[in-house]
């Protein structure tokens, strides 16, 4: 099994109450500290303002983040879980990802979907579109990107997107270009674009919705032809780990004194739902249990969102030491 491991950026008030002034190199450090352990990768969200209400305060900007990172790490991939479509221009889009790959040495990952969160949209300027013309947007620009990237040039007369000529050159450093994670787990029409174009897809990881998106993806992929096992299949998880029931108690604690800080009651009774309810919420070998199971229906690489990580990688350090060399082969 391959590991990544989320990089605190703001989107989930992960770096609340640090000085902006020490942002950077906070997230530099965690970052760092990922690339020397057992993790392949290291991820940041595509958002614009805090979760799951809008705050002020800070949410950093990924693809200024992607860069930046390939610049001060040397051997961890970069991702974002996910990039909105619709946020920048595709074709845009594909040049600013070919020049990250530039700088990181060619390590870049294209986490790419439809977008959902509507106050951003709004905020933005974007509307915001019914769901189907989201995915509908996403299949003409990753169509798009992929043109770029293969052949350096992009022309579609899409619905939605229109390019003539558009050139990316240099392109990617990575052969065949810059790897794409369809996310998300839409039936009908997400899992659809994944079977067609994907190199990883990236859906829930508790064992019964992952077993039936699977088996989705896989029909999916016999209709359009393509090979489900030449497809890596992702999952994200909240890790809240203790090395006893109580202390993993005390860390959820803890996230709620945070939480409420910023958030209404009622985001944070939902926010502490989430987590606690969870797969890998629980001692070493709860989680390496479980993880291990969640392995064995067919998902290899895990994404690991440690709260509390930008105050104290305790929890990190748990969870390298005691879980992942436990399942890495798996």
């Amino acid at each position: 099994m391959r590991f990544g491991l989320f990089v605190p950026q703001g989107w989930r008030l992960d770096l609340a109450e640090i000085d902006p002034k020490d942002h950077w190199s906070t997230m530099t450090g965690i970052a760092r500290a990922a690339e020397d352990g057992p993790f392949e990768s290291v991820w940041v969200y595509d958002h614009f303002h805090t979760t799951p209400e809008p705050t002020q305060e800070a949410t950093h900007e990924a693809w200024s983040l992607m860069a930046a990172l390939g610049a001060v790490t040397s051997r961890v991939r970069l991702g974002q879980m996910c990039t909105c479509m619709a946020y920048r221009n595709p074709a845009y889009l594909a040049k600013v990802a070919a020049t990250v790959d530039a700088i990181s040495g060619g390590r870049t990952e294209m986490g790419i979907g439809g977008g959902w969160y509507e106050h951003e949209w709004r905020a933005y300027g974007y509307g915001f579109p019914r769901a189907g013309e989201r995915l509908a947007m996403l299949d003409e620009g990753v169509q798009i990107m992929k043109q770029l990237w293969t052949t350096g040039t992009a022309k579609l007369d899409g619905k939605h997107y229109q390019v003539d000529g558009a050139m990316c050159r240099p392109l990617p450093l990575q052969e065949g270009g810059i790897p794409l994670w369809i996310a998300g787990g839409g039936e009908k029409v997400t899992l659809k674009i994944a079977a067609k174009y994907a190199d990883y897809t990236n859906f829930a990881g508790d064992p019964e919705t992952f077993a039936r998106k699977s088996e989705l993806l896989e029909a999916h992929c016999k209709d359009a032809g393509t090979d489900f096992g030449g497809i890596t299949r992702s999952s994200n998880f909240n890790v809240i780990i203790g090395e006893t029931e109580k202390e993993v108690a005390d860390r959820l604690a803890w996230v709620r004194s945070h939480l409420s800080k910023y958030l209404t009651p009622g985001a944070v009774d939902g926010q502490l739902q989430n987590l606690s309810s969870g797969p890998l919420v629980g001692t070493p070998e709860q989680i390496a249990e479980r993880l291990t199971g969640i392995g064995k229906l067919g998902m290899s690489y895990a994404i690991f969102y440690v709260p509390g990580l930008a105050y104290d990688r305790s929890g990190l350090n748990l969870l390298t030491e005691k879980v992942l060399g436990e399942v890495s082969g798996s």
